[in-house]
Protein backbone atom coordinates (compact mmCIF):
# COMPACT_ATOMS: atom_id res chain seq x y z
CA UNK A 1 0.00 0.00 0.00
CA UNK A 2 1.02 3.60 -0.60
CA UNK A 3 1.18 6.29 2.07
CA UNK A 4 0.61 9.70 0.44
CA UNK A 5 1.39 12.80 2.51
CA UNK A 6 0.39 16.34 1.51
CA UNK A 7 1.80 18.90 3.95
CA UNK A 8 0.26 22.34 3.55
CA UNK A 9 0.77 25.51 5.54
CA UNK A 10 -2.32 24.85 7.67
CA UNK A 11 -3.04 21.11 7.52
CA UNK A 12 -1.16 17.93 6.66
CA UNK A 13 -3.16 15.19 4.95
CA UNK A 14 -2.23 11.51 5.21
CA UNK A 15 -3.88 9.02 2.84
CA UNK A 16 -3.40 5.29 2.29
CA UNK A 17 -4.02 3.73 -1.13
CA UNK A 18 -4.33 0.09 -2.06
CA UNK A 19 -3.85 0.41 -5.80
CA UNK A 20 -6.34 3.10 -6.83
CA UNK A 21 -8.59 2.46 -3.82
CA UNK A 22 -8.32 4.93 -0.96
CA UNK A 23 -8.27 2.99 2.32
CA UNK A 24 -7.98 5.93 4.70
CA UNK A 25 -7.75 9.72 4.85
CA UNK A 26 -6.74 11.77 7.90
CA UNK A 27 -5.85 15.40 8.60
CA UNK A 28 -3.67 17.00 11.25
CA UNK A 29 -2.64 20.58 11.89
CA UNK A 30 0.75 21.24 10.34
CA UNK A 31 3.32 21.60 13.10
CA UNK A 32 7.01 21.50 12.19
CA UNK A 33 7.87 20.62 15.80
CA UNK A 34 5.95 17.32 15.61
CA UNK A 35 8.49 14.51 15.52
CA UNK A 36 8.36 11.32 13.48
CA UNK A 37 7.47 9.44 16.67
CA UNK A 38 4.55 11.75 17.40
CA UNK A 39 3.31 11.48 13.83
CA UNK A 40 3.35 7.69 14.07
CA UNK A 41 1.57 7.41 17.43
CA UNK A 42 -1.29 9.50 16.04
CA UNK A 43 -1.35 7.92 12.59
CA UNK A 44 -1.08 4.29 13.72
CA UNK A 45 -4.23 4.57 15.83
CA UNK A 46 -6.24 6.00 12.94
CA UNK A 47 -4.89 3.40 10.52
CA UNK A 48 -5.93 0.64 12.91
CA UNK A 49 -9.52 1.90 12.82
CA UNK A 50 -9.48 1.20 9.07
CA UNK A 51 -7.78 -2.20 9.53
CA UNK A 52 -4.54 -0.95 8.00
CA UNK A 53 -1.28 -2.09 9.62
CA UNK A 54 2.06 -0.32 9.39
CA UNK A 55 3.36 -3.50 7.75
CA UNK A 56 0.87 -2.99 4.90
CA UNK A 57 2.70 0.18 3.81
CA UNK A 58 5.31 -0.56 1.16
CA UNK A 59 5.86 2.88 -0.40
CA UNK A 60 5.39 6.57 0.36
CA UNK A 61 5.29 9.91 -1.42
CA UNK A 62 5.45 13.38 0.10
CA UNK A 63 4.45 16.82 -1.17
CA UNK A 64 5.15 19.74 1.15
CA UNK A 65 5.18 23.53 0.94
CA UNK A 66 6.68 23.67 4.45
CA UNK A 67 10.37 22.76 4.10
CA UNK A 68 10.86 22.49 7.87
CA UNK A 69 8.34 19.63 8.01
CA UNK A 70 10.15 17.45 5.48
CA UNK A 71 12.77 15.92 7.78
CA UNK A 72 10.27 14.51 10.28
CA UNK A 73 7.93 13.26 7.55
CA UNK A 74 10.71 11.43 5.69
CA UNK A 75 11.95 10.08 9.01
CA UNK A 76 8.44 8.79 9.74
CA UNK A 77 8.51 6.82 6.49
CA UNK A 78 12.01 5.47 7.08
CA UNK A 79 11.68 4.45 10.72
CA UNK A 80 8.12 3.19 10.97
CA UNK A 81 7.25 2.12 7.42
CA UNK A 82 10.70 1.00 6.30
CA UNK A 83 10.51 2.94 3.03
CA UNK A 84 12.29 5.86 1.37
CA UNK A 85 9.61 8.34 0.37
CA UNK A 86 9.51 9.96 -3.04
CA UNK A 87 9.55 13.73 -2.52
CA UNK A 88 7.85 15.94 -5.09
CA UNK A 89 10.39 18.50 -6.24
CA UNK A 90 13.43 16.21 -6.01
CA UNK A 91 15.32 16.13 -9.33
CA UNK A 92 14.88 12.37 -9.70
CA UNK A 93 11.06 12.53 -9.45
CA UNK A 94 9.40 12.64 -12.87
CA UNK A 95 6.15 14.63 -12.90
CA UNK A 96 5.31 14.05 -16.54
CA UNK A 97 4.78 17.77 -17.16
CA UNK A 98 6.99 20.71 -18.04
CA UNK A 99 7.20 23.81 -15.83
CA UNK A 100 7.49 26.80 -18.17
CA UNK A 101 8.98 29.26 -15.67
CA UNK A 102 12.30 31.07 -15.31
CA UNK A 103 12.95 29.17 -12.08
CA UNK A 104 10.79 26.01 -11.85
CA UNK A 105 12.01 25.35 -8.29
CA UNK A 106 9.99 28.36 -7.09
CA UNK A 107 6.66 26.65 -7.75
CA UNK A 108 5.02 25.07 -4.69
CA UNK A 109 4.91 21.27 -4.80
CA UNK A 110 1.14 21.26 -4.24
CA UNK A 111 0.57 23.39 -7.37
CA UNK A 112 2.62 20.99 -9.49
CA UNK A 113 0.80 17.96 -8.07
CA UNK A 114 -2.54 19.61 -8.87
CA UNK A 115 -1.36 20.23 -12.43
CA UNK A 116 -0.44 16.56 -12.86
CA UNK A 117 -3.86 15.41 -11.64
CA UNK A 118 -5.72 18.00 -13.71
CA UNK A 119 -3.90 17.00 -16.89
CA UNK A 120 -5.00 13.41 -16.39
CA UNK A 121 -8.59 14.16 -15.34
CA UNK A 122 -9.52 17.16 -17.47
CA UNK A 123 -6.91 17.63 -20.16
CA UNK A 124 -6.14 21.25 -20.97
CA UNK A 125 -6.03 24.14 -21.13
CA UNK A 126 -7.29 24.91 -17.63
CA UNK A 127 -7.19 27.36 -14.76
CA UNK A 128 -6.69 25.65 -11.39
CA UNK A 129 -7.92 27.57 -8.34
CA UNK A 130 -6.71 26.22 -4.99
CA UNK A 131 -8.44 27.64 -1.89
CA UNK A 132 -5.83 27.02 0.78
CA UNK A 133 -3.89 29.25 3.18
CA UNK A 134 -3.22 31.20 0.01
CA UNK A 135 -5.64 31.29 -2.92
CA UNK A 136 -3.71 30.37 -6.04
CA UNK A 137 -4.64 30.51 -9.71
CA UNK A 138 -2.53 28.35 -12.04
CA UNK A 139 -2.58 28.17 -15.83
CA UNK A 140 -2.21 24.76 -17.48
CA UNK A 141 -1.75 24.65 -21.26
CA UNK A 142 -3.37 22.25 -23.73
CA UNK A 143 -0.60 19.68 -23.12
CA UNK A 144 -0.96 19.86 -19.34
CA UNK A 145 2.22 21.85 -18.80
CA UNK A 146 2.46 24.47 -16.06
CA UNK A 147 2.57 28.01 -17.48
CA UNK A 148 2.51 30.18 -14.36
CA UNK A 149 0.02 31.56 -11.90
CA UNK A 150 -1.23 34.05 -9.36
CA UNK A 151 -0.96 34.03 -5.56
CA UNK A 152 -3.45 35.90 -3.35
CA UNK A 153 -4.11 35.74 0.41
CA UNK A 154 -6.54 32.98 1.39
CA UNK A 155 -10.04 33.83 2.61
CA UNK A 156 -9.38 32.61 6.17
CA UNK A 157 -6.06 34.45 6.25
CA UNK A 158 -7.80 37.67 5.20
CA UNK A 159 -10.41 37.26 7.91
CA UNK A 160 -7.67 36.72 10.51
CA UNK A 161 -5.84 39.82 9.27
CA UNK A 162 -8.98 41.94 9.75
CA UNK A 163 -9.35 40.64 13.30
CA UNK A 164 -5.69 41.21 14.18
CA UNK A 165 -5.36 44.66 12.64
CA UNK A 166 -8.67 46.20 13.79
CA UNK A 167 -9.26 46.28 17.53
CA UNK A 168 -13.06 46.09 17.38
CA UNK A 169 -13.45 43.44 14.69
CA UNK A 170 -14.04 39.88 15.96
CA UNK A 171 -12.68 36.67 14.44
CA UNK A 172 -15.56 35.03 12.56
CA UNK A 173 -15.95 32.09 10.20
CA UNK A 174 -15.93 32.62 6.45
CA UNK A 175 -19.40 31.85 5.10
CA UNK A 176 -21.90 33.12 2.55
CA UNK A 177 -24.14 35.74 4.18
CA UNK A 178 -27.85 35.90 3.45
CA UNK A 179 -27.51 39.44 2.09
CA UNK A 180 -24.71 41.42 0.49
CA UNK A 181 -25.23 44.42 2.80
CA UNK A 182 -24.52 43.33 6.37
CA UNK A 183 -26.89 44.37 9.15
CA UNK A 184 -24.26 43.91 11.86
CA UNK A 185 -20.47 43.69 12.14
CA UNK A 186 -20.25 39.91 11.68
CA UNK A 187 -22.45 39.95 8.57
CA UNK A 188 -20.54 42.90 7.16
CA UNK A 189 -17.20 41.08 7.60
CA UNK A 190 -18.54 37.86 6.12
CA UNK A 191 -19.97 39.71 3.14
CA UNK A 192 -16.74 41.59 2.55
CA UNK A 193 -14.65 38.42 2.54
CA UNK A 194 -17.09 36.12 0.72
CA UNK A 195 -18.33 38.47 -2.00
CA UNK A 196 -14.93 40.11 -2.19
CA UNK A 197 -13.42 36.73 -3.05
CA UNK A 198 -16.16 36.02 -5.57
CA UNK A 199 -15.17 39.29 -7.23
CA UNK A 200 -11.51 38.25 -7.05
CA UNK A 201 -12.28 34.88 -8.67
CA UNK A 202 -14.40 36.35 -11.45
CA UNK A 203 -11.98 39.19 -12.13
CA UNK A 204 -8.84 37.06 -12.31
CA UNK A 205 -10.45 34.26 -14.31
CA UNK A 206 -11.73 36.86 -16.79
CA UNK A 207 -8.31 38.51 -17.07
CA UNK A 208 -6.53 35.16 -17.58
CA UNK A 209 -9.02 34.20 -20.29
CA UNK A 210 -8.48 37.56 -21.98
CA UNK A 211 -4.68 37.30 -21.77
CA UNK A 212 -4.54 33.81 -23.32
CA UNK A 213 -7.30 34.59 -25.83
CA UNK A 214 -9.65 31.80 -24.73
CA UNK A 215 -13.02 33.05 -23.40
CA UNK A 216 -14.16 29.46 -22.73
CA UNK A 217 -11.14 28.47 -20.60
CA UNK A 218 -12.44 26.26 -17.78
CA UNK A 219 -11.59 26.86 -14.12
CA UNK A 220 -11.36 23.88 -11.74
CA UNK A 221 -11.41 24.60 -8.00
CA UNK A 222 -9.89 22.56 -5.20
CA UNK A 223 -8.90 23.08 -1.56
CA UNK A 224 -10.82 23.24 1.70
CA UNK A 225 -12.96 26.29 0.90
CA UNK A 226 -13.69 25.38 -2.73
CA UNK A 227 -17.21 24.03 -1.99
CA UNK A 228 -18.09 27.31 -0.25
CA UNK A 229 -17.63 29.29 -3.46
CA UNK A 230 -19.09 26.64 -5.77
CA UNK A 231 -22.43 27.86 -7.10
CA UNK A 232 -21.75 31.45 -6.10
CA UNK A 233 -20.12 32.21 -9.44
CA UNK A 234 -20.23 30.86 -12.98
CA UNK A 235 -16.46 31.37 -13.22
CA UNK A 236 -15.91 27.96 -11.55
CA UNK A 237 -16.60 25.05 -13.89
CA UNK A 238 -16.17 22.25 -11.32
CA UNK A 239 -14.91 21.49 -7.80
CA UNK A 240 -12.48 18.62 -7.26
CA UNK A 241 -11.44 18.28 -3.61
CA UNK A 242 -9.31 15.14 -4.19
CA UNK A 243 -7.15 16.68 -6.92
CA UNK A 244 -3.92 16.84 -4.90
CA UNK A 245 -4.10 13.30 -3.54
CA UNK A 246 -4.88 11.88 -6.99
CA UNK A 247 -1.89 13.78 -8.31
CA UNK A 248 0.36 12.21 -5.67
CA UNK A 249 -0.95 8.76 -6.57
CA UNK A 250 -0.31 9.37 -10.27
CA UNK A 251 3.22 10.69 -9.66
CA UNK A 252 4.04 7.64 -7.54
CA UNK A 253 2.73 5.24 -10.19
CA UNK A 254 4.71 7.04 -12.92
CA UNK A 255 7.95 6.79 -10.96
CA UNK A 256 7.35 3.27 -9.66
CA UNK A 257 7.34 2.02 -13.24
Amino acid sequence: MLLAIDAGNTNTVFAVYDGDEQRGLWRAATDTRRTADEHFVWLAQLMALENVSKNDISAAIISTVVPASLFNLTRLCQRYFDTEALVVGDPNVDLGITVELENPAEVGADRLVNAVAAKSAYGGPLILIDFGTATTFDLIDKDGNYQGGIIAPGANLSMEALHMAAAKLPLVAVRQPAEVVGRNTVQAMQSGIFWGYVGLIEGLVSRIRSEVGDPELRAIATGGLAPLFNGATDAIFDVDRDLTLRGLLEIYERNAK
